[in-house]
């Protein structure tokens, strides 16, 4: 269960990271401004959303066919679903905010970490020096958003 659940945690951001970023995605994850209340947000979401799609009968399936989706695929699941969308609506996001800022985020935290750049693992300098300004605020928030269903 714990490793359906951190792959859910990490399959958008892996989508980018591991070579299916596009030219527009990447310049969206660029472009994407991280502020703290956004990251909280973003962060809260996540949690919800992990629990969410863990509750459901068919998780499993769901992340699998999740991680094969194009963005817009998976903009379309979340707009279509009203869970999904009521959960994003409790934290002030669009369906597009989810999308692109998860991975913003994660990226800019890991960069902010001395992670090695490059390839799809981008952000803005302006993010991953807002993730080293308040990396010891987001990341223990994130970690425990990635296991939120483990905790149950």
């Amino acid at each position: 269960m714990r490793k359906v659940t951190l792959l859910f945690a990490f399959m958008i951001g892996l989508a980018y990271a591991q070579g299916k970023m596009s030219p527009e995605q990447r310049q969206a994850v660029l472009d994407y401004q991280l502020t703290l209340s956004r990251a909280n947000s973003l962060i809260s979401a996540l949690d919800s959303m992990t629990k969410y799609v863990v509750s459901l009968p068919d998780y499993a399936d769901r992340v699998r066919k999740a991680a094969g989706m194009t963005p817009a695929q998976r903009l379309a699941q979340i707009e279509n679903d009203p869970r999904a969308t009521a959960i994003l609506k409790q934290n002030n996001l669009t369906a597009r905010d989810y999308i692109v800022g998860v991975p913003a985020l994660r990226m800019a935290l890991m960069l902010a970490q001395g992670g090695p750049g490059g390839g799809n693992l981008v952000a803005s300098p302006a993010n991953v020096a807002f993730a080293k300004a308040n990396l010891g605020t987001l990341k223990p928030k994130m970690d425990a958003a990635d296991g939120a269903s483990a905790r149950k």
